[in-house]
């Protein structure tokens, strides 16, 4: 099955954004590292990063793929889009394993390869994006009940994982840093959809940013981003690299198109086949995504010794 030219534009747009963004994850570890030999870690709740040129340049890197995701959410819808951040996996995975030294098992490497096979079925069979002609249309989307109801759920369990669990586990549970950057993500997306489609039809001729839902979205944009860029320092520099990255995959992308087909209804004017290939898709990268996180261990351990499976503790690779 072919994909439209939109999609296609996405398409490019999504895999430079992985190339990026993977490669920033390491960039910036290595500069946190660095901020940590002078200063309190981020982990601790310390800031030294902020005079480390090593962490600004992951940041300019992020922001470069942040660009190129946005732009690729412009033309193509999250399903295709979002499931294509595999990609930075890979990136990131192979870089720490040269850069950070956190060794790539044989089964990482069998993991990697089945998040790309996933990711070639979702492309083929991804939906067409429905026609946008205003922001405002994005706005009446978004302000139907279904969605307004994942938004109060999703800021819900955002307080609560913030006020309550992370005080208490978040040094010890990835799952804590990473679900609140995974429930905030899904939110970002759906804004930077709208931002990006506003920004598309005013380049064409139809200035979105009279509107006031535009910049709505922004400020949106803006204070899920910043939440997400902490709590994801505190991650980077609690735990092992290689394990964030598809854990927080799984999670923001399972989030994302969640939310995507609430407020999009992006699998409407799908058949059933369409729709259980992208379902095997989706559960090809989650199963490679497993497989990467679960053998990182095994690549660490000398050949003698077992994987422990224990809770994790800073600055130690999570384990299940």
């Amino acid at each position: 099955m072919g994909i439209s030219a939109d999609n296609f534009h996405g398409l490019i747009l999504a895999i430079s954004s992985s190339i990026f963004i993977g490669s920033s994850f390491i960039i910036k570890k290595k500069g946190l590292k660095k901020a940590g030999m002078t200063g309190p870690s981020a982990g601790s709740g310390g800031y030294t990063y902020l005079y480390e040129p090593w962490w600004w340049a992951g940041m300019i890197t992020m922001i470069g793929g942040e660009a190129a995701n946005f732009a690729a959410y412009a033309y193509a819808p999250a399903i295709l889009v979002t499931p294509l951040g595999a990609l930075s996996i890979i990136f990131s995975a192979v870089l720490a394993h040269f850069i950070l030294k956190e060794k790539l098992h044989v089964f990482g490497v069998l993991g990697c390869n089945l998040c790309v096979v996933g990711s070639v079925t979702i492309v083929l069979h991804a939906p067409q994006e429905r026609a946008i002609e205003s922001v405002k249309q994005v706005w009446d989307l978004a302000t139907e009940p279904g969605f307004i109801v994942y938004t109060v759920l999703v800021v819900i369990m955002v307080c609560i994982l913030i006020f309550h669990f992370e005080p208490r586990y978040g040094k010890t549970h990835l799952i804590i840093y990473v679900g609140i950057c995974s429930l905030m993500g899904s939110l970002t997306v759906m804004s930077v959809k709208a931002l990006g489609m506003g920004l598309k039809l005013t380049v064409e001729g139809s200035n979105q940013f009279k509107y006031f839902q535009t910049w709505f979205f922004l400020i949106v944009v803006i204070i899920c981003c910043l939440l997400q860029i902490n709590y994801l320092n505190k991650a980077l520099d609690t735990f092992n690299t290689a394990v964030i990255s598809p854990v927080y995959y799984v999670m923001f992308t399972t989030f994302t198109i969640l939310a995507s087909m609430i407020m999009f209804k992006d699998l409407d004017h799908q058949n059933a086949s369409q729709i259980a290939t992208e379902v095997c898709g989706f559960v090809t990268i989650l199963s490679g995504t497993f497989l990467l996180h679960k053998t990182k261990d095994m690549g660490n351990n000398s050949p003698s010794e077992p994987p422990v499976f224990l809770s994790p503790t800073p600055h130690q690779t999570p384990n299940a």
